[in-house]
């Protein structure tokens, strides 16, 4: 027999970020656990329902019952199993929720969730980190395993035009249940969940172990994916590998600085904080992919509407509001903020109420450089 090829104190030293705490999430926090990783981050904006209960390990009757937020539960289910494990928790979207200083701490990220866009996200974050990412999509008795890195295997590079347009289509590991138990089929996601999950946490283990990689002594599916599908016992491993260099999304964000900043510094703190850290009084910070919206207006008649809240959170915003709810998106005009300048008319907002999440990095536009800087929560 072969000794174990993964380093037991360098397992319990590694840092993991996991997103996604359904079906695939269960197994992969479970098996993380079982292997020795102490430092787990998690990250999920669901709670749980009866639906779930049938593939998931880590949740009970009582938990959908009182409909407890996963990320509490899974954390709870973790510690259950090794008192020593370090996990901390993050209720809310991988797109916007989840600061990049936190992404940087990490060795490697696993990605269980269950929409393009989310993956889309976590390819983002990974790439401006300088950090590998391990995907896994399941459906029925399929799934599949992934593995993207900075510099060799990227996830936006990977989508075709219909993988683009279809970018935020999104649904839940519950709606896929709903519709197969619909169609009369029995949803079978916890026996291809434990498959799939065990190959995901197998990858992340290598990973973390980056001297036997480069030594040859371990192969990962960078570059590859690894195909089960389980009603035929049939399994693949096919190339599966692109890395345009114009991409976009390959833009590292470094060198990092740190700063004395954090999400309750106002805009004007900032700003005057950014201006004497470049040395320019002309900077510009970026809101990235999601923009501050002041107000909104009805097209047909200029009616104006106070929003004060970053994009993500305008359609729920209209949906609540007495004017405005029923009335479709394309009749009004969303004012938006892309960049904060000395033009910000509305100073005294925190960065928070900006929308930018803890520990995050900020991104600085001069005249003729850029600039990142990390908020100092983490």
């Amino acid at each position: 027999m072969r000794n174990q090829p993964f380093r037991q104190e360098r397992t319990a030293k590694a840092r993991v970020m996991v997103v996604g705490c359904g079906a695939l999430g269960n197994e992969v926090l479970k098996n993380l656990v079982l292997m020795g990783i102490r430092h787990i981050v998690v990250v999920d904006f669901d709670t749980i329902e009866a639906d779930n209960l049938s593939r998931s390990v880590l949740f009970t009757q009582e938990d959908a019952a009182k409909g407890r937020r996963k990320v509490e539960v899974v954390a709870e289910r973790l510690r259950g199993m090794n008192p020593e494990v370090d996990v901390k928790t993050i209720y809310g979207d991988i797109g916007y929720d989840v600061g990049l200083g936190l992404i940087r701490r990490m060795d490697v990220v696993i990605g269980c969730v269950d929409s393009r866009w989310a993956r889309y996200q976590i390819n983002r974050l990974c790439m401006r980190a300088g950090k590998p990412w391990v995907d896994g999509g399941i459906d029925g008795l399929e799934g599949t395993a992934r593995v993207f890195k900075p510099g060799e295997n990227c996830y936006a590079c990977n989508l075709g035009p219909e993988g683009l347009r279809d970018l935020k289509a999104r649904m839940s590991c519950a709606g896929v249940i709903r519709r197969a138990i619909a169609a009369g089929k029995a949803p079978t996601t916890s026996i291809i969940a434990s498959v799939i999950g065990a190959v995901q946490v197998q990858e992340a283990l290598k990973l973390i172990h980056d001297e036997e990689i480069k030594a040859g002594s371990l192969t990962t599916l960078c570059g590859k994916m690894f195909y089960y599908e389980g009603e035929h016992m049939t399994t693949r491993v096919a190339e599966f590998k692109a890395y345009d260099d114009d991409c976009a999304e390959h833009d590292v964000w470094e060198p990092v600085s740190p700063s004395t900043l954090t999400t309750q510094s106002t805009v004007e703190e900032m700003l005057a904080w950014v201006a004497t850290a470049t040395g320019t009084q002309q900077v510009a910070v970026s809101t990235g992919n999601d923009p501050f919206v002041d107000y909104i207006c009805l097209r047909q008649d200029d009616t104006k509407v106070e929003v004060m809240k970053p994009a993500r959170a305008v359609a729920a915003f209209v949906e609540r509001h007495e004017l405005l709810s029923g009335i479709p998106f394309s009749s009004m005009y969303q004012h938006e903020y892309t960049t904060i300048d000395a033009h910000f008319p509305y100073p005294k907002l925190t960065l928070q109420e900006l929308g930018i999440p803890a520990g995050d990095v900020l991104h600085v536009l001069t005249a003729d450089k850029e600039y990142f800087y990390e908020l100092s929560e983490l």
